[in-house]
């Protein structure tokens, strides 16, 4: 028997088990009016998580993977800290206080959220033979697609704010530029993009969550 293997079986199992009860428990708060305001204010909790979950969901070059995310992490909060005091990325904008511990007027939780959808965005594409280049601006387009899903609830969650709550079609041309970067690196020059069920469960779980807040 291949204990290596099963181990890795049941780990994957595990991981995904976590995210489906985690994110199925925070839709459920969430449709409930009364806690509503509490379950949001958790959410920081739910994202610090989802990083965790693909920490240990990784299945090669952990320690590269790592230096990646505090690249990701680097990049991802430099470019918030520039739109939230310049409004030359993204837009005219300020975070509000249920992501957590801000530096500069930016959540910390930020820079790691970067890495999170990078790291799931472009798993889905990499059982596919496609060309490179291709792989990373379809999974850049689904990071785009999710902060669109975002972007609607992102005021009734206390995440952030917009000038007149308006959102502005610059902040998803910003997102596809920032993200295009993030895979280019992630997939081209790191070469850590991999095909990892935890990961696409995680990104599928992240639409549907948002997607139902939409709708609730």
């Amino acid at each position: 028997m291949d204990f290596q293997k099963v181990y890795r079986k049941k780990k994957e199992v595990i991981l995904i088990a976590t995210i489906l009860i985690f994110y199925t428990v925070g839709i459920i708060g969430m449709s409930i009016p009364a806690e509503r305001e509490y379950f949001a204010s958790l959410s920081y909790l739910n994202l610090l998580l989802s990083f965790a979950l693909i920490i240990l969901g990784r299945k090669t070059q952990t320690l590269r993977f790592l230096g990646f995310l505090v690249f990701c992490f680097i990049i991802g909060f430099v470019a918030e800290l520039i739109g939230v005091h310049t409004r030359f990325l993204f837009g005219s904008y300020h975070y509000g206080e249920n992501l957590g511990m801000k530096v500069f007027e930016v959540p910390l939780i930020i820079g790691l959220n970067w890495g999170i959808l990078v790291v799931i965005s472009a798993s889905l594409f990499q059982r596919f033979q496609l060309p490179i280049f291709i792989k990373i601006v379809l999974a850049t387009v689904l990071m785009v697609f999710l902060d669109f899903l975002m972007e609607p609830v992102a005021n009734d969650l206390d995440f952030w704010y917009w000038k007149n709550d308006q959102i502005p079609l610059y902040n998803f041309v910003c997102w596809f530029a920032i993200s295009l970067i993030l895979q280019y690196f992630y997939g081209y020059i790191y070469k850590l993009a991999e095909s990892n069920r935890v990961f696409n469960v995680l990104y599928f779980v992240m639409v549907i969550f948002f997607s139902l807040l939409n709708i609730l």
